[in-house]
């Protein structure tokens, strides 16, 4: 296999970053560009910075010596291939995924091939893969193929020779029992360290880089944990001593390997930071908070105990568990160089002497710096986006407010710039989901979009969401048609009632999830809503226990059941397609034909609810793309088709 790198292209990457707009009025074409950097890191020997940038529309990786500031290797692949996640191995060596672009697709494939080369370019070769012989030049020993998609677990800082892998079989596809091998990063050899006592585990490994622990569940939610001592020991349950501890998450071990740092919900609540002591089970509180869960844990480099915990409740916050801590210092002096952004370390040499650090906010769509410890000195590398100037976004505002039962529901708007945030249209997105995931106070392209044409954005953490505990998720179970579409509701007459905007003048979009609540909401109340936009979303949810990838697996399926019940009339009566008749609001429904979470079908019967009903609706297939727009032409084609659509039913 022949590896092209292509230093051709390399001043219209880094000029990117340099970008303005003289005119008030960004482009479409400019919300809907993909990311001029990504997945920057920096090696271990702090020596090389590597990135991730798109040419010719395929993911190249880059390699830039910072002592003279020169990009002296990288991988473009032959063909339909391009370069997915990566990670350093070592300070010599490199291993990035290899994904394939289809033409009867727009997302990439990735299928578990995994290409190792040197910072320099040199002894390129495929170390994990299925093609067995197919991978290897012939003066290599031969790599045996293997049948799965494997990911990187750990890449062993301590090991220059080897990473693990965790691999999820081909021949368990559904319901795999993933395994855990030691692959050499030279020649590809490996061996089998550990496999999952039960299905779909998820392991991590102490900082000597023995699985130690494994997470399984059987329907996403409920989960088991076997953990143990050192590698060849059998899995054993882990009993925790207190009994009211749920959804725990692991984080890491400590230095001495004798605790492990967990994330766990008491009694339902939102999750605290615990020491669990794996001998006993004994667990000791580290920090809680009252209101969120954390949605970063800081460890220090040296001693791996926990320094800061980030917080999430509106804007970001944190709480210093150990301030006198060289960690802490330095994430205290990154916060005081940008106010009003959040800083994160990304990437950082073996020694710590070196970091990326990565600082954003709700107007800044992401910038680079290298941070030098030694010289306490900051210096910028790039922007994600720079043709998205920071002084021409507008402010995100966190909102709170209590719902009709009494539930205090946390969200976020986002006010035109330039604008009085008074009477202002209105365009309401709920979330996808709809549980585990939550809104955030971040850049957001499609908030920005619509707040650059005038409109008000609002972002509703409604009952169900992940971050506020267990039992604030657990409260939008079976209520995917009522509560929480009641929660969405009522954070809108908040923003009324404030004077943000105007009641008369207001649509409701989202994707996913979102795409469900955008309907079902407009169908509770017909009145409230001018428009509806349904994007890649689920209508019919008896359906869903037929078609697409959840209902494949026991798991999902389990989950399913779970979370929606098994009530057949209780289902009909939640979704937008047997309810068309309440339906006031002209809609809009974009859907992607190769979507497997939300497969065609979804959005096929709710057009035909709509026909039957001689109802007003607009329909945009995207063919080749799945849950969500990944090309860029095709984000710029479904953004003008959400503004014009937008446009010819509110008062901009």
């Amino acid at each position: 296999m022949k590896i092209l790198f292509k230093v051709c292209c390399l001043i219209l990457i880094l000029s990117s970053a340099k970008w303005t707009h003289a005119g008030e009025i960004i482009s479409v074409a400019d919300f809907s560009k993909d990311f001029a950097y990504r997945q920057v890191q920096i090696s271990p020997n702090g020596k090389y910075l590597s990135f991730i940038s798109k040419v010719e529309g395929k993911n190249n990786l880059y390699i830039l010596d910072l002592t003279n500031n020169k990009i002296v290797s990288g991988i473009s692949f032959n063909g339909n291939g391009q370069v997915g996640a990566y990670v350093w191995a070592s300070s010599e060596r490199l291993v990035a995924e290899k994904q394939y672009l289809k033409g009867w697709s727009a997302r990439p494939e990735y299928r578990g091939e995994l290409f190792a080369m040197n910072w320099d370019g040199t002894r390129q070769r495929y170390v994990v893969g299925y093609q067995g012989k197919m991978q290897t030049g012939s003066a290599i020993r031969k790599a045996t193929p293997l049948e799965g998609t494997s990911y990187v677990l750990d890449s062993l800082p301590n090991d220059d020779d080897h990473i693990l892998i965790v691999t999820y079989p081909w021949r368990m596809i559904k319901e795999p029992r993933t395994v855990v091998y030691k692959v050499n990063i030279h020649n590809g050899h490996r061996k089998s360290v550990a496999g999952s006592p039960s299905k779909m585990g998820r392991y991590i490994t102490d900082h000597q880089g023995n699985v130690r622990i494994v997470v399984s569940t059987e329907n996403y939610i409920n989960q088991s944990i076997h953990i143990r001592d050192k590698r060849g020991d059998k899995w054993r349950a882990l009993p925790l001593e207190n009994t009211s501890l749920q959804d725990v998450t692991p984080w890491s071990f400590d230095k001495s390997g004798k605790h492990a740092l967990i994330g766990a919900s008491e009694s339902g609540g939102p999750k605290g930071i615990y020491k669990l002591d794996l001998t006993t089970g004994v667990t000791t509180k580290v920090f809680q908070d009252d209101e969120v869960s954390p949605s970063t844990v800081w460890t220090d480099s040296i001693s791996k105990e926990v320094i800061a915990i980030e917080l999430e409740s509106g804007y970001p916050s944190y709480a210093f568990t150990d301030s006198n801590s060289q960690g802490s210092r330095t994430l205290k002096s990154l916060l005081a160089t940008f106010p009003n952004s959040q800083v994160h370390l990304i990437s950082s040499s073996k020694d710590g002497k070196r970091s990326i650090a990565y600082v954003w906010s709700d107007q800044n769509p992401g910038q680079y710096y290298l941070y030098d410890g030694d010289k306490k000195k900051l210096s910028f590398l790039f922007s994600e986006r720079g043709w998205l100037p920071a002084d021409k976004m507008s402010e995100t505002k966190p909102i709170k407010f209590t719902a009709r039962d009494g539930v205090e529901i946390r969200g976020y708007l986002t006010l035109p710039k330039g604008k009085e945030a008074k009477n202002l249209p209105l365009v309401v997105m709920p979330h996808g989901g709809p549980h585990g995931p939550r809104d955030y106070w971040r850049f957001d392209v499609e908030s920005q979009l619509l707040a650059s044409r005038g409109m008000a954005v609002l972002k509703v953490n409604f009952r169900g969401s992940g971050g506020y505990g267990r039992n604030f998720e657990a409260a939008g179970y079976r209520k995917w048609g009522s509560d929480i579409q009641h929660d969405i509701i009522d954070g809108t007459k908040y923003v009324i009632k404030q004077g943000y905007v105007d009641a008369n003048n207001m649509c409701i979009m989202g994707s996913s999830f979102g795409g469900y609540s955008a309907v079902q909401s407009a169908i509770i109340e017909p009145d409230l809503f001018k428009c509806a936009i349904g994007v890649v979303g689920v209508y019919d949810l008896p359906l869903m226990f037929k078609e697409g990838d959840i209902a494949e697996h026991e798991t999902g399926r389990s989950y399913l059941a779970q979370v929606l019940g098994d009530d057949q009339q209780q289902l009909k009566d939640f979704s937008p397609s047997y309810n068309i008749e309440k339906l006031k609001a002209p809609v809009l429904i974009v859907h992607g034909g190769e979507d497997k979470r939300a497969p065609i079908e979804q959005a096929e019967s709710l057009i035909e609810a709509l026909k039957k009903a001689k109802h007003s609706y607009q329909y945009m297939l995207l063919e080749s793309e799945g849950h969500g727009f990944y090309k860029a032409k095709h984000r710029a084609q479904y953004y003008e088709r959400i503004l014009a659509f937008l446009d010819a039913h509110l008062k901009l």
